[in-house]
């Protein structure tokens, strides 16, 4: 005998898959890892930071 096969929960799963493969699909094409945006921000935070700490500040403010 051939296996019962519930058709909603198979079209289900094959939705899901499909999603699955046009994210990643779009993730190689447009973004980059949560892992390279956190990286590239804290790079950017040390470098405003380098920049503030040789800034000459003239006393003209006041």
């Amino acid at each position: 005998m051939a296996e019962i096969v519930n058709l909603r929960l198979a079209r289900k799963r094959a939705k899901r898959r499909k999603a699955e493969e046009a994210a990643a699909r779009r993730r190689l094409a447009h973004g980059i890892s949560k892992a390279e945006k956190a990286l590239q921000r804290s790079r950017n935070d040390q470098a405003e930071r380098d920049l503030d700490r040789h800034r000459i500040e003239s006393g003209d403010d006041s």
